[in-house]
Formats: C-alpha cells, sequence, structure tokens
C-alpha cells in the first residue's frame, strides 16, 4: 500500500519535456553562425554529421537505455560494458568539460551585452571594442550562480525552464526566421548565395574542409546527457527511445534552417560569430518596419541560455551524484538537498567555472586561451563517446540475450557498421582537434606549445578519474548503504569484471529488492539463467515495479 502511494506522489517528466531538454543541450539558433560560412554546402555537412555521428549517438543510446534502464545513464551503460572505472571517467570527464566549456563562454558574452539595447551601432561597436569587461562578466556570472540555485530546486523546476526555454528561445525564433526571409524574398531580395543543388556541394579547402566536417560533429554531442533522468519517465525505455528520435528531427531543423537563412542573407565576408545572427534579424525586421526587432530576438535567446544552463548544470552532477552514492565520492559530494539533488557537485562545478572565466579574461590572448580550451574539450568529448560506443559493441557479445525493448536494427553488422562509423568519427575528431590550425602561431605560440598544452590538460583530467578511482576503492565507507543505486548486472551474476552472460533475465528484474551498489549482494543470479517470455514481456510493458521507482 505504501508503495502504491510513493509511486502516486511521483512526480514524471514527459516526453515532450525530455525532449527539449535534449534539445536545449544539443541545438540553438545562436549555433547556426559558424557553419552559415559555408552557404548552402553546410546543409551537406550537417547531413554528414547526423548521419556519420548524431544518429549512431542517439541510436546506441536509445538500445542502452532501454537495456540498462537503471539508474546511471552513461555510467551505466559504459559500467556495464567496460568496468566502473572507465564508466566514472565518462560522467568526470561530462562534469569537467563543463566547467571549462561555460567558463570560456563567459568573454562572448560579455561583449554582446549591448545588444540587449535597442542602440545597434553602440552594440556593434561596443561587440569590437568591449570595456568593463570584468565587472560586466561578474554580472554574468552571477546570474550563472542563480540558476545553479534553480536547478538545486529539483527535476521538475529545470524541466519546465528547459521545455519553455527551448520553445521561446529556439523555436519561435526559428518560426520567424522563416516567416520574414519568406516576406524577404518575396520583396525582391537576392539571396547572396546560390540557391541551386550545384550549392550543396562543398568546396575542398584543405584540413580546414575537414575541420568544419569535425565541427559539425561536436554540434551534435550531447544527445545522451539527460539519460540521467530516465527513471523520472513514466515508461522508461519507450519513451526515452521516442524522445531521442524527436529530438534529432528537432536539432537537424535548428541547425539547417537557420543556417541557411544567415548564409543566403549575409555575404560570407560580413559574417561575424559574435553578433550576425543579430544582423540578420535587424535586416529581416526592417522587412515589416521593425529593424529593432534584433532586440527581441536577443531576450528570447536568453531564455534558450537559461535552459541550456539550468538543464547541463542539473544534468552531469544529478548523474555524479547518484553515482556518488555507490562508493565513488567522498560524503560530502554524495549529500543531497531536500529535493533530492546533489546541490555540493553542483556549487563545486559552478565555482570551478567561475575560476576559468577569470583565466580566460585575464590572460592577455584570450583567442589562443579558448581555442586550447576548445580543442581539450574536443579530445574529451570524443574519447567520451568512443567509450559508449566501445561498450555497446562490447554488451553486443557479452549480453546477447539482456532484453532490450529498442534494438539498433541489423543484427551484428548493423551493430558494428553504427558503432564502428560513431568510433571512426570520434577518432576523426580527435585527430582534427590536435592537428594545430593555420592562425595557431599568431594565437598560442607555435604547434609544439598548441599540442603539448591540449595533451597536458587532457591528461590531468584523466588523471583525476583515475586518482579518484583508485581512492573510492580504498574508502569502502563512502558508499551510501541507503543509495538507490542498483548493482551492475554483472556484480549480480557473481562476476568480478563485465564477462560473458547468456542470461535473458531483464535488468529491472534483476535489480528488484537487491541491496545497493556497494553493498553484498541479496538475490544473486546465475550468468546463464533464463526466465520466461512472459516476464520478459510484462517487464517491456513496465507491468513489472522494482526498487527505484
Amino acid at each position: 500500500m505504501e508503495d502504491n502511494k510513493t509511486q502516486q506522489k511521483k512526480t514524471y517528466i514527459s516526453v515532450l519535456a525530455l525532449t527539449m531538454m535534449n534539445v536545449s543541450i544539443v541545438a540553438g539558433i545562436a549555433n547556426d553562425v559558424q557553419q552559415s560560412f559555408y552557404g548552402l554546402a553546410s546543409v551537406t555537412y550537417f547531413a554528414i554529421g547526423a548521419i556519420c555521428f548524431f544518429i549512431p549517438t542517439a541510436l546506441v543510446a536509445a538500445e542502452l537505455a532501454s537495456g540498462w534502464s537503471n539508474r546511471g545513464g552513461i555510467f551505466r551503460w559504459v559500467g556495464e560494458g567496460l568496468g566502473k572505472g572507465w564508466g566514472l571517467t565518462c560522467l568526470l570527464i561530462l562534469w569537467f568539460q563543463l566547467i571549462l566549456n561555460f567558463g570560456m563562454g563567459m568573454p562572448s558574452f560579455t561583449a554582446t551585452i549591448m545588444f540587449y539595447t535597442p542602440n545597434y551601432d553602440a552594440a556593434v561597436k561596443f561587440a569590437q571594442a568591449p570595456q568593463h569587461e570584468l565587472l560586466i562578466m561578474t554580472g554574468w556570472i552571477i546570474l550563472y550562480w542563480v540558476l545553479t540555485y534553480l536547478a538545486t530546486k529539483g527535476v521538475k523546476a529545470f524541466s519546465n525552464i528547459a521545455k519553455y526555454g527551448v520553445i521561446i528561445g529556439s523555436l519561435i525564433p526559428l518560426a520567424v526566421m522563416v516567416i520574414l526571409a519568406i516576406v524577404w524574398v518575396a520583396q525582391g531580395h537576392q539571396p547572396v548565395i546560390p540557391m541551386t543543388p550545384k550549392g550543396l556541394i562543398p568546396k575542398w579547402n584543405g584540413m580546414s574542409t575537414l575541420a568544419l566536417a569535425a565541427g559539425v560533429f561536436f554540434s551534435y554531442t550531447g544527445i545522451d546527457t539527460n539519460a540521467a533522468h530516465i527513471k523520472q519517465l513514466k515508461h522508461p525505455e519507450k519513451d526515452f527511445t521516442k524522445a531521442m528520435f524527436i529530438s534529432i528531427i528537432l536539432a537537424f531543423l535548428i541547425f539547417v534552417v537557420g543556417t541557411v537563412i544567415i548564409a543566403m542573407i549575409i555575404p560570407e565576408k560580413q559574417i561575424n560569430v559574435l553578433y550576425t545572427l543579430y544582423s540578420v534579424f535587424r535586416i529581416l525586421g526592417s522587412t515589416i518596419g521593425m529593424p529593432w526587432l534584433y532586440m527581441v530576438l536577443v531576450w528570447a535567446l536568453l531564455f534558450n541560455t537559461i535552459a541550456m544552463v539550468v538543464t547541463n548544470m542539473a544534468g552531469p552532477s544529478f548523474m555524479l551524484g547518484q553515482v556518488g552514492g555507490s562508493g565513488f565520492l567522498p560524503h560530502w559530494f554524495q549529500k543531497n538537498n531536500k529535493h533530492n539533488m546533489p546541490a555540493h557537485l553542483m556549487y563545486t562545478q559552478i565555482a570551478g567555472m567561475t575560476v576559468v572565466a577569470y583565466l580566460v579574461k585575464l590572460i592577455p590572448n584570450v583567442e589562443g586561451f579558448v581555442i586550447l580550451l576548445t580543442q581539450t574539450i574536443t579530445v574529451l568529448y570524443m574519447f567520451y563517446y568512443i567509450l559508449m560506443f566501445t561498450a555497446f559493441l562490447r554488451l553486443r557479445y557479452d549480453q546477447p540475450n539482456r532484453p532490450r525493448s529498442f534494438k539498433v536494427p541489423g543484427g551484428k553488422f548493423g551493430a558494428w557498421l553504427v558503432g564502428g562509423v560513431g568510433i571512426i568519427s570520434s577518432v576523426f575528431g580527435i585527430v582534427l582537434a590536435i592537428y594545430p590550425p593555420a592562425q595557431v602561431k599568431a594565437e598560442v605560440g607555435s604547434p609544439i606549445v598548441y599540442v603539448s598544452v591540449i595533451l597536458a590538460l587532457v591528461a590531468v583530467v584523466l588523471i583525476v578519474c583515475f586518482v579518484l578511482y583508485q581512492l573510492s576503492k580504498k574508502h569502502p565507507d563512502w558508499v551510501n548503504p541507503n543509495n538507490k543505486f542498483a548493482p551492475f548486472t554483472w556484480e549480480i551474476e557473481g562476476l568480478k569484471k563485465p564477462g560473458k552472460a547468456l542470461s535473458n533475465v531483464p535488468t529491472t528484474v534483476m535489480s528488484k529488492d537487491q541491496n545497493p551498489m556497494g553493498m553484498p549482494i541479496k538475490r544473486p543470479y546465475k550468468p546463464n539463467e533464463q526466465v520466461s517470455v512472459d516476464i520478459v514481456k510484462a517487464d517491456e510493458n513496465n507491468e513489472l515495479s522494482t526498487d527505484e521507482s
């Protein structure tokens, strides 16, 4: 009876909310400007990125989530296939990359602060020569701290913020862009790029062409991040898969439509990454006598930024906090607030971001520092995806009979095709991130310095991951006996590490009534244990409850 009451009180995330959380992490029309340099060919690049990286990532994440839907997301999946140490590494990479990413983004926000006013010319001048940067950046950092505080209020709060933030900050502005672009063309304006099928063919410009393709891959990263909240879905396996594929469609449309409209209106030589999007809206607004429309867009995009920050600050820390209670973090980092959010972890992350933000601004060569951090994040993120794709392939062989409500089609050939393309794309991204760009001498000093700094920063993060994992093995007292994190299937089956298991027992059935991770296994299963088809079907239909409900 008490379980029924608990079930009734549980707060669920809708498919729409999770979809918007995914889109808020992956896509936004502010990301379209950089690709607009390549005109209509950017559509081809986005299609290549979707086929080679985005779709494989979504397919693999959907299968992993449907087969191993217990708490943990990437840690659960990689830990099942490769072991606890690599699973923890993935989570920490995700956590650290946000510190670097948000920190180095502060100077851009600072330079565009004047676009929140109706004085466009003054805004452009300020963006080209900002003043009082530290003071303005401090204001943005305070906003980020406030948003982190909101994220600590629980999953219901930040899922709603993400939902409305994406609608107001991405979908509505994109719809306005489409309508006004049609009006702009109807008034007799000519696109500055050739709108012919030939324009879809990319021009070969050496390594920079390949760098663009890799840049598109990076645009699609993060689609798997919100797997941390799979247990907040009413029907985890089905709803998560549905949200993933809707997210693919929406993200692709946001990227392609926005990029093409920008390329149609602004000549390539006049594109400025900081404020070209606002210029586009000013031109489009002028077609209906509203040149100040850019200011409305800027405020609307702020909602998307808020959604992105809140979702990102909540997701990785939420996952890491869940894992921490299983013995991987000291007790202080494990502590949750009354909303069941790891507030200490989240505030530690925002504190790290603050340090990086001021470091970026206080170092004379800001551009060089930002490039180094960007490429470091790229290497870390691509390594993260290599581990995910590898775990997926390993699980196809080690746990072939484990029920999955969604499976990458094509059997083992399909698995190798999807996983192989994903791994190759990720390795390709790492190579290009380390490859010194043409402007490296002016902005960094030399190719040797460039490569050395990136490898050193990556090494620092990986060493922290290794040390923390080794410490966790020496501190069994870090385990919270009341944590809600189920053991891995290979632990329940008596294996010391991931290995061959022909069992067809669903993971949710195996975890039912078990002691949490880090504690002795309560009900062991055999690696080759079989259950009836009826039990498997009941689990797929969500008719079985688990200890995690």
